[in-house]
């Protein structure tokens, strides 16, 4: 659709330089201009003309219709309309038709992808959770986003490295291990797992509300962790190890990988190099015990780097991981996937990378999304309010069962299948609005498979792969479009590389979770409407099968991009 759109504005701009002589800067202009009708009846490209008005001082409604009239591209444009001061443009249905579909069966699974990455690395930083704590379904965000955003960079040629930067150091750790001496048992916490150490921390801070110093009691525990204690240390490694065996169970079903799970802790003993420039710099200064950086120049508050204690705090690990990956992967971009209620902390710290002398500064980024809370009620792992993720799945994971066993019993694989879907159902329903949006999780609407949700644009790619089971195995080299819903179909799946793009772009899966629901909702008009392999007519029978070929193709390719699976029954 790119190379259609490129050709179509420049012919614009051809007939808009003959009638008004403009400058070339404005081929561009016309370029970013064209947009997607939101009814077809209005076109396939549309050009408001209104920002030309001032330009060329003529009304804009005149405009559309000088360029209407002189405006021919034999083969690809159709016809061409002036309404109300936009340029309707209409794309021959056979054009789409003889460049899609030719291209998507010839292409496979890199339909779509691009070389803009090529030659290029990308460090990705996401998931992170702390360790001591399952997974909540506050997690799922950094993690699904995450994901999704290095499939966009794979796609797109980059080289990734994910990187799962766990919470594993810090005061919190110090809490634990009182609460652990104090209340726990090494025979209960093997039998509890993760459970057990979060009501471990849960009862530290009850009882931190009665007793205050029993925070004064963690901040020294940690202390000690930080200067090596053996026992700390131990209590410390084998928290990790029962957090990191729950976390991979989650992981496995979200088919997620990483090449790195070095987190803060890998990075406390990097910290003093790291000071040694900065004072070098003349930018830490003592403040109040604490060795701080002052931002106020920068309309930030100071960026903490030493407590008083002398104990690293987590701006001064990022600074150190960043410099060491840089140094490792030498990355083009560094993505940090984060709660937008971090963004100073990055903006903080990305500051001084740049204050450090640092060149690669800009090539850090930060991609925040909103927060989630259950029903309106804000997530609190002290406070025991969460909705775990395994629940939430096992909750999907059922419901799903459930409809297999009543519509299709025998289905082979039918756990896997089920997990497919009940999964994705969850992963859909969070990637479907603009990763910004603070939201409020339901469980009900969740795990509701009626209307735009994830079971059903994979039962949808199910349908395509149970049509071509039963169809023949023919190759069609003449594709004749005979129906309205042939065409519309295959002009939504030429826009995909243009979706991925402006995904990758923006860092916005949910650009793709939307393209997924115009595939679907084409596709099944289609489907309806069109018999495809009932149809007597050899060549529009071998189209349809062709066209439903492309679907399933575009369509897997646009569901792993978010991360879900896909099913070929269910």
């Amino acid at each position: 659709m790119q190379a259609l759109k490129k050709q179509v504005s420049n012919s614009i701009f051809s007939v808009v330089s003959e009638l008004y002589g403009v400058n070339d800067d404005l081929s561009s202009d016309i370029y970013m201009m064209l947009e997607y009708p939101p009814d077809r009846d209005m076109g396939d490209l549309a050009l408001p003309c209104f920002k030309f008005a001032r330009l060329f001082r003529k009304a804009p409604a005149a405009i559309a219709s000088s360029i209407a009239e002189r405006l021919s591209l034999p083969g690809i444009v159709e016809k061409v309309c002036a309404v109300n001061g936009y340029l309707n443009i209409y794309i021959s249905g056979m054009y789409y038709a003889n460049k899609v579909i030719p291209e998507i069966l010839e292409k496979g699974s890199d339909y779509g992808k691009t070389d803009v990455g090529k030659g290029k690395t990308v460090v990705l930083d996401y998931s992170s959770p702390n360790i001591c704590k399952p997974f909540h379904i506050g997690h799922l965000g950094t993690t699904v986003i995450g994901h999704s955003i290095k499939l966009l960079h794979e796609f797109a040629g980059y080289r990734c490295i994910g990187i799962n930067y766990l919470g594993d150091w810090g005061t919190q750790f110090g809490k634990l291990i009182t609460a652990y001496r104090l209340w726990g048992s090494r025979e209960e916490v093997e039998k509890g797992g993760i459970d057990l150490l979060v009501d471990l921390y849960v009862k530290f801070h009850e009882e931190a509300e009665k007793d205050p110093s029993l925070n004064d009691t963690a901040r020294g525990e940690f202390h000690k962790l930080e200067e090596g204690d053996v026992e700390n240390t131990k209590l410390w490694k084998w928290f990790k190890e029962i957090s990191l065996k729950e976390y991979e169970k989650t992981y496995r079903q979200l088919d997620i990988t990483f090449d790195s799970y070095s987190g803060e802790s890998f990075y406390v003993d990097k910290v003093p190099a790291l000071a040694k420039i900065l004072r070098e710099k003349g930018i830490l200064k003592v403040d109040d015990g604490a060795s701080v950086i002052d931002l106020s120049e920068y309309n930030m508050p100071p960026c903490l780097i030493f407590k008083k204690d002398g104990s690293t705090i987590y701006h001064a690990r990022d600074i150190a991981a960043a410099v060491y990956r840089k140094e490792t992967y030498d990355f083009d971009k560094c993505i940090y996937v984060t709660s937008s209620q971090q963004s100073l902390h990055f903006a903080q710290w990305f500051k001084v990378v740049e204050l450090m002398g640092y060149d690669w500064y800009h090539r850090l980024v930060h991609v925040p999304y909103g927060t989630i809370s259950v029903n309106g009620v804000k997530l609190s792992t002290r406070h025991g309010n969460v909705l775990l993720l395994r629940d939430v799945f096992a909750a999907a994971i059922e419901k799903v069962t459930e409809v297999i066993n009543e519509k299709n019993p025998d289905l082979e694989n039918k756990q896997e299948t089920a997990e497919a879907v009940g999964v994705g159902a969850v992963i859909f329903y969070y990637l479907l609005n603009s990763r910004i949006k603070d939201s409020s999780f339901s469980m009900d609407e969740a795990l509701s498979f009626e209307g735009n949700t994830g079971p059903y644009a994979q039962y949808t790619y199910a349908r395509t792969c149970s049509i071509l089971s039963k169809a023949e195995k023919t190759e069609s080299t003449n594709i004749v479009l005979s129906a309205p819903e042939e065409s519309e179909i295959v002009k939504t799946l030429s826009r995909f590389s243009e979706v991925t793009q402006k995904a990758l772009n923006e860092y916005e899966p949910s650009y793709i979770t939307r393209y997924i629901l115009d595939i679907c909702t084409a596709f099944n008009r289609f489907y309806h409407e069109c018999p495809i392999l009932s149809v007597e007519n050899e060549s529009i029978r071998t189209t349809r099968i062709a066209i439903t070929k492309a679907v399933k193709t575009v369509l897997g390719s646009a569901l792993h991009l978010i991360c879900l699976k896909t099913p070929e029954k269910i």
